[in-house]
This record gives structure tokens, C-alpha cells and sequence, in this order.
């Protein structure tokens, strides 16, 4: 009986430390993710900045290494990290970002506000603009890094991260989410714990939902129907946090998900299990 009891605690043992440390994609191209090795091996954890803004940290069996977001716009070529260690000094590292091309999708919208905005829309947009970028700029120090993501809602992907869009023939910004087509009023549960760090109806982006699930590392769901969470809620993986819709710039019912990771969007499914990628 104590042999069996031993073993059980051994898998849980394995499961635990498997949704705790479980690490996205390696992907080092623009709008992916990039683990970097940092050759260092201490208990006091670093500090890493990329373009100036922390980084995510996990301290694996090798050693710390870095998480970093790569932004859509970036150039490929050699990029660098500050590593910066208490008393002892900053070291660059460098690391590579290969290039890689998205395809292009066109859309027609039917709403020609949605495609070029009134100036009373634009005065709206750039007043929305700041509180998005303080969701997506939201820091806490969270040490564990979330288990592998699970799609939050059911349904086709419909339109993959990284297009270049074109709204009525008009080239736009290229498509910063994954977009998951399923029916007005489907559920929206959230992909890992975390906590929500805002809500709001915004003029693209319709009602949208933002959680912080540490390290710089946000989701955001668009165009929904309704929220059932308010700011300051923690949520757990699979908790309903809302519904979803077809508001703000959209051709149908589907869910906008995008994920931040140092203030850079990035391919949501390199955070997804191999089984769902």
C-alpha cells in the first residue's frame, strides 16, 4: 500500500511541476517567442530587459533563460538582452530573429466607418489606445509561468495571427490574434489563471476582456457579447469570463484572442499544447 501511495505522489509530483513550468514555443521570428539561455546559474534571480522592458524569467534545470516577445514589426538579424545581475553588473546577450512572411487576407466591411473613422471616432480611438496599452504594459511578479494554454473558446480558427489585412481594398495593420469563429453567446473561458486587469467597449475591438497572468504576459478577447468579470478578479484555467459576440469592427460572431508578452503581440497558439497548435 505504501509503495502504491509513493508512486501516486510521484505523478502528482510530475503533474504539478508540469503545469507550473511548462514554457510556449520556441519560435525567434517577428510575432513569436524567443527562450534565450542565459548562462546563468544562481539562486538571486536577474533581471532582463529587451528594448528597455522586462522580460519573462524561468529558472529550469540548465539554468535562468528569458522569455521574450517578439514584436510583428520587427527587423530580423541580430537583436540583444541586458542581463543585469545585483552587484555584479550587466551582460548583453544576443540572439537571432529569422524572418518569416504571413500571408494576406481581405476582408470587406460593410460599416465604411469601421474602415475610416469620423474625427469624433478618432478622438475616441486615441483615448482607447492608452488604456489598451496600459492592459498590455500591466507588470506583476508572478515566478510561475502558466501550463501550456487551452483554446478559450470552442471553433475554427478563422483567421490566423500575423495577415496583412486589407479593409476595403485599404492596407491596415497586420492581424495581431487569432480569431476563432463560433456562434453569439458561446462561451469564452480563460486560457490560464490570472487575474483580469480591465474591461471595456472599445471602438475596434467592441467589448473586451484583458487578464494579466504574470510577467507581462496578458490575454485579450474582442468583439465579445458580454463580460462576466469585472477588474481586480482572479480566474482560474477553464473559468467562464465571457461570451462570445460580433461588436466593434467585425464580418461575423467570432473571438479576437490576442496575447502579449512583453508589450509585444505574439502567435497565441505558440502557448497553446502541441495537441491544439
Amino acid at each position: 500500500m505504501m509503495k502504491y501511495r509513493y508512486i501516486f505522489l510521484f505523478i502528482l509530483t510530475i503533474t504539478f511541476n508540469t503545469q507550473v513550468f511548462a514554457l510556449p514555443q520556441h519560435s525567434a521570428v517577428p510575432g513569436g517567442v524567443a527562450i534565450i539561455d542565459l548562462n546563468y546559474h544562481a539562486d538571486v534571480r536577474p533581471r532582463v530587459l529587451y528594448k528597455d522592458k522586462p522580460v519573462m524569467l524561468h529558472r529550469g534545470d540548465n539554468g535562468w533563460q528569458a522569455i521574450v516577445g517578439i514584436h510583428l514589426n520587427t527587423t530580423p538579424g541580430k537583436h540583444s538582452i541586458k542581463l543585469k545581475v545585483p552587484k555584479k553588473g550587466d551582460t548583453t546577450i544576443h540572439f537571432k530573429v529569422e524572418s518569416k512572411k504571413y500571408a494576406e487576407q481581405r476582408l470587406q466591411i460593410k460599416n465604411k466607418r469601421m474602415v475610416n473613422p469620423t474625427q469624433k471616432d478618432l478622438k475616441r480611438i486615441w483615448k482607447e489606445v492608452k488604456l489598451i496599452r496600459a492592459a498590455f504594459t500591466h507588470w506583476s511578479e508572478e515566478y510561475s509561468i502558466p501550463a501550456p494554454f487551452t483554446q478559450p473558446t470552442k471553433g475554427i480558427r478563422s483567421s490566423s495571427f500575423g495577415l496583412r489585412r486589407f479593409f476595403n481594398g485599404q492596407a491596415r495593420k497586420p492581424h495581431s490574434g487569432m480569431d476563432i469563429a463560433a456562434p453569439e453567446g458561446a462561451a469564452v473561458n480563460a486560457p490560464a489563471t490570472g487575474k483580469v486587469v480591465a474591461t471595456g467597449d472599445y471602438f475596434f475591438n467592441g467589448k473586451t476582456v484583458f487578464i494579466d497572468h504574470g510577467q507581462g504576459l496578458v490575454s485579450m478577447f474582442s468583439h465579445l457579447s458580454k463580460i462576466h468579470v469585472t477588474a481586480g478578479q482572479e480566474v482560474t484555467r477553464g473559468e467562464r469570463v465571457a461570451e462570445v459576440g460580433m461588436t466593434g469592427r467585425v464580418t461575423g460572431s467570432h473571438l479576437h484572442w490576442s496575447v502579449s508578452l512583453n508589450n509585444a503581440r505574439v502567435d497565441p497558439a505558440l502557448f497553446l499544447s502541441r495537441s491544439e497548435q
